[in-house]
């Protein structure tokens, strides 16, 4: 059996398992198993994917911007690059927190503070972490705070609340280590950052190894404590979601193209079908690489030199529609359990999604080291995770596709219309 059929399957267990032992959820001897073996099992999970968080997040970004700055002999559009990757994944975190604070889809059940405790909320009582959520910060003070006056700080308390200092240090670092070294000299650090961030991606494949037992554990013990109720937020949040990444496809890059290339959107869109669904049926922008090449070069009439940079950074450093489910995810599951986020708070979770989908990993389920970080860092438990892992295989998919329709969106975006060979697409449209 597949690993997501694993994980489909442990979420449907749990829930009926579950829901079946909600009325005797004051029998003793019940409650003994589920606090003394399937909780451990739970957090084992959920440690095994945090132990690897700090040095993923580094090595990631570090190399994304190392990728970036290595191609300074197209260093327009390497700049245009940047600005539309921002400015483009700046709207799909505006979409998605507008979307949740009109739609409110954890706002139907919420999760009272003796429920958090019989729930294993271990991340709720840390003070530091309370600290944190408790202390309103002017915006100024936001911005200032995000250098950090000690990196090695910041990351021993990166699951406290120090995480995106540490992110931008980790930015700032690798722009300086690119600058630093000539592009054609071998760059050892970052030959080792790539062994790192290969090694903590194998840490994560040992913790998805464990995921189908991890999942039982973690719903089993939502559904038992909160009952039925939990199960229509998330069918909300599974339609919250799905209805950010239509608007980032449909609204966002269509007017995008429509405004600033000699595309038509939906003449576009046909024309990246095929990469899609491949997409869609991998969730991973990396395995879909060599098709959205192939793509760019022959049916969209992208330059070459363009497609390949273009494309083969946004495979790691382009990812909108992991940043819109990064973003909706945190907060619906911030209403879920009653935490009510400031202003400030806010606008962390923003910058935060705005750089995660920067060092999020193109491989399926990359984003959900960087999910249980930012849930930590704003009083969110994050057992919480368990709820939305059954359904992540499919938003994996659906996010995927935005992912990579954005990467060729930025490529058709950054080339001159002089370049752009409009007769390859017609050509193709013509054939179908």
């Amino acid at each position: 059996m597949s690993q997501h059929k694993k994980l489909i399957l442990a979420l449907l267990l749990a829930i009926l398992a579950g829901l079946s032992l909600h009325p005797f959820a004051d029998i003793q001897w019940i409650n003994a198993i589920n606090s003394q073996v399937l909780q451990p099992v739970g957090q084992i999970f959920l440690r095994m994917i945090l132990m690897a968080v700090v040095p993923l997040i580094f090595s990631a970004l570090v190399i994304a911007v190392s990728e970036l700055g290595n191609s300074r002999d197209i260093g327009k559009i390497a700049l245009k690059t940047l600005a539309y990757t921002v400015i483009i994944s700046a709207l799909s975190v505006v979409i998605s927190v507008a979307l949740v604070n009109i739609l409110k889809p954890g706002q139907g059940f919420r999760i009272d503070e003796n429920q958090r405790v019989r729930l294993g909320d271990h991340a709720s009582v840390t003070q530091a972490v309370k600290e944190n959520a408790a202390v309103m910060k002017p915006v100024s003070q936001i911005i200032v705070d995000l250098l950090p006056k000690n990196p090695l700080d910041s990351a021993a308390h990166a699951l406290d609340g120090e995480i995106l200092p540490f992110m931008i240090f980790a930015l700032i670092f690798g722009i300086a280590l690119t600058l630093a070294i000539p592009s054609k000299q071998p760059n050892l650090l970052v030959q080792l950052l790539e062994q790192i961030f290969s090694a903590c991606m194998r840490v994560m494949q040992f913790a998805m190894a464990i995921a189908p037992y991890g999942v039982f554990a973690l719903v089993f013990n939502t559904v038992f404590v909160a009952g039925y109720k939990i199960l229509i937020s998330l069918s909300l949040y599974v339609a919250t979601v799905i209805a950010g990444l239509l608007i980032q496809q449909f609204v966002v890059y269509g007017l995008f193209l429509r405004a600033l290339t000699s595309f038509r959107p939906w003449q576009f869109f046909e024309a990246c079908q095929e990469t899609y669904l491949y997409a869609f049926s991998t969730s991973s922008s990396n395995a879909t690489l060599p098709k959205a090449l192939l793509t760019a070069e022959h049916k969209l009439g992208i330059p070459r030199q363009i497609a390949r940079f273009v494309l083969t950074v946004g495979a790691s450093a382009n990812q909108n529609g992991t940043a819109i489910f990064e973003g909706i995810t945190v907060l619906f599951l911030a209403q879920v359990y009653g935490v009510d986020l400031s202003l400030s708070q806010q606008i962390y979770v923003v910058l935060f999604a705005m750089l995660a989908g920067i060092g999020t990993a193109g491989v399926p389920g990359g984003s959900l080291p960087l999910i249980m970080v930012l849930l930590q860092s704003i009083s969110v438990p994050v057992e919480g995770i368990g709820l939305i892992l059954g359904v992540d295989r499919f938003l994996d998919m659906c996010r995927t596709v935005i992912n990579v329709s954005g990467d060729l969106v930025i490529a058709a975006l950054v080339t001159p219309k002089k370049d752009a060979n409009r007769d390859t697409i017609v050509a193709v449209e013509i054939k179908q």
